[in-house]
């Protein structure tokens, strides 16, 4: 498809998208940078199937001298992602209130060895161990839509001491292996200084992360609000009031696993929630809760000892199996609004589909860590472009799906 015959839609949105354009890459010190990073959008919006830089380049412009052109661009051009991403993330937050920072986990498959950070690595959705990169996003959950706006690739130790693979992917000597945990905290971190509006609470899945109960104390320690699930083998101890009072039957302070307690809580007023939606019946879903201590989660310091609202969530004929096991630190919120705050994780992993499906989340073929940066940048301001149009007109047209919470007699 050429500049000539691309969807008259599109050509209609081109002041928009040089404008907007213009916003997040006019950092970039020259004019043929800036005009690549227009190229790379339209593509991204344009281009059915897969978004190898060789399609998006075919996609946009009839120059046979294009594809070279943006592969330098996204590969070796030494441009810095940053400004574009806090770009992205004032231009989100002036048009839609931000509901909450969600963290959302990719497994990016790759075949060989050679792109940065590739390593094998247990993929829930396969259900086996894959090669593969891995990273995380942060992503703003909108209400009815999350939109990422920044990113972390995890660089495993063989990948940080190698000189030799440093070198071949053109890793920064200010980058260093982190852990999971680290890169989600950097995330928050980061989050937390660019952001022009309030702090929003902090909704993520560390139910895989051996580091949970730290980095749960971390984020606190912080000032963040949070609602994480977390691995149900973390060791918590139950705390408050006594069984009966709609606090859960352990003994306070004996240590127990997280997915235990929650299987054993709140037995005599325990919540009812109905999942409701437009194309769906409601279904029941019951919720027990208690307060409780994590012992990973103190610093050791005096008057750390934290206590957190722990919950689980049983669906209709799991019997007392385990479902995801959820902890917060905002102890004082109504249940219907924390089961609120739940949803958005969920926003997030279909923004994540979509991402793979029609933004070319996996499609990047380059090795290069500046790359992969790159890719991520321009396929969220993409993402972005599309996203917040939809959502005002969804909104316009009709509610969201609620999710309602009642306390059984």
């Amino acid at each position: 498809m050429t500049a000539h015959t691309r969807p008259r839609a599109l050509a209609a949105m081109d002041t928009t998208l040089d404008d907007f354009t213009e916003r997040l890459f006019g950092h970039l010190p020259r004019a043929d940078q800036r005009r690549w990073a227009r190229v790379y959008l339209q593509g991204l919006l344009t281009t059915p199937g897969k978004k190898s830089v060789r399609r998006l380049a075919a996609s946009v412009t009839a120059s046979p001298t294009a594809s070279q052109s943006l592969q330098q661009f996204i590969n070796a051009s030494p441009w810095d992602w940053d400004p574009a991403r806090r770009e992205l993330l004032r231009w989100v937050e002036e048009r839609h209130p931000v509901h909450a920072w969600t963290i959302g986990q990719a497994v990016f498959p790759k075949r060989g060895e050679h792109s940065v950070g590739v390593h094998r690595r247990f993929d829930p959705a396969a259900g086996r161990a894959v090669n593969c990169q891995f990273g995380f996003g942060l992503f703003l959950s909108l209400g009815g839509m999350s939109v990422p706006v920044d990113w972390r690739l995890l660089l495993p130790e063989p990948w940080a001491a190698d000189p030799v693979l440093r070198g071949r992917a053109r890793i920064s000597p200010d980058v260093a292996h982190r852990t999971p945990e680290a890169l989600v905290l950097e995330l928050v971190d980061a989050m937390a200084v660019h952001t022009s509006s309030a702090h929003a609470p902090v909704v993520a899945d560390l139910s895989r992360l051996s580091g949970a109960g730290p980095l749960i104390g971390l984020l606190g320690r912080r000032g963040h609000d949070f609602l994480v699930s977390i691995p149900p083998a973390l060791a918590v101890s139950a705390a408050g009031a006594a069984p009966g009072r709609g606090e859960p039957a352990g003994a306070p302070g004996r240590e127990i696993t997280a997915g235990d307690l929650a299987r054993s809580g709140n037995t005599r007023h325990p919540y009812t929630a109905l999942l409701a939606g437009p194309a769906a019946r409601p279904q029941r879903l019951r919720i027990d809760s208690g307060l409780v201590r994590v012992p990973g989660a103190e610093s050791g310091a005096p008057g750390t000892r934290r206590t957190y609202r722990l919950f689980g969530e049983r669906h209709p004929g799991a019997g007392h199996g385990g479902g995801p096991v959820w902890i917060t630190n905002m102890t004082g919120h109504r249940m219907d609004d924390l089961l609120h705050l739940v949803r958005q994780s969920a926003e997030s992993a279909r923004a994540l589909g979509s991402l793979t499906e029609d933004f070319g989340l996996l499609d990047f073929e380059g090795r290069s860590f500046p790359g992969w940066h790159h890719h991520m940048t321009l396929m969220s301001a993409a993402y972005a472009y599309r996203a917040l149009p939809a959502l005002r007109d969804r909104q316009g047209r009709q509610g969201y799906p609620v999710l309602e919470v009642r306390q059984s007699a």
